[in-house]
């Protein structure tokens, strides 16, 4: 009796720690940037016309927005964006002078919860003018949007991948420890 009442516990400890190792599944139903045209970290000797972003799943023009920024944080005229299924793309209404540029988005997945990221490329053309540096202090106006590079490889900064790797290490070992009670609990009671 006491061996099936031991092995159940053991079982069912072993089923508890594989639900929280077990990658998280709602973060499979949140979009995903694919694919991005210039791409994360491109070294471009021609300045884009477009930027095309490829998301995972269909796209809702209402809720689609896609911003190109100069090193500056400043704004960079360009078209609204035009969707096409998972697909974005806006035109660039400027020519793009030498320089870093980010792309930052923001969609909302299927299941109504928004995902946004931004990455960075740099246009490097040898025949045109760098980008003017920006302003050590601005009195009054709008800068532009902030955005962080983090690139669509990462899940951006609203990209719900699961829990952080610190949570998965905790739960490893609080499972490690209450194993190994329940281990030294079962040799116990089996010596008595």
């Amino acid at each position: 009796m006491r061996t099936r009442s031991a092995a159940a516990f053991l079982a069912a400890l072993l089923a508890a720690a594989t639900l929280l190792l077990a990658p998280a599944a709602p973060a499979a139903a949140h979009n995903t940037l694919q694919a991005a045209t210039p791409a994360q970290d491109a070294r471009l000797t021609a300045a884009p016309t477009t930027v095309t972003l490829r998301f995972l799943q269909q796209l809702n023009p209402e809720f689609t927005t896609i911003v190109l920024s100069d090193s500056g944080q400043r704004k960079v005229p360009t078209g609204a964006p035009v969707v096409d299924g998972p697909t974005g793309t806006i035109s660039v209404d400027e020519p793009l002078a030498n320089g870093t540029y980010t792309v930052a988005y923001r969609v909302v997945s299927a299941d109504g919860h928004p995902v946004q990221g931004s990455y960075r490329f740099t246009v490097a053309d040898p025949a045109a003018a760098a980008v003017p540096a920006p302003a050590a202090a601005t009195t009054g106006g709008d800068a532009g949007p902030t955005s962080t590079a983090a690139g669509p490889a990462s899940a951006a900064a609203g990209g719900d991948d699961g829990p952080p790797a610190v949570l998965l290490a905790a739960g490893v070992v609080v499972v490690v420890a209450v194993a190994g009670a329940a281990l030294l609990l079962f040799r116990r009671r089996r010596a008595s």
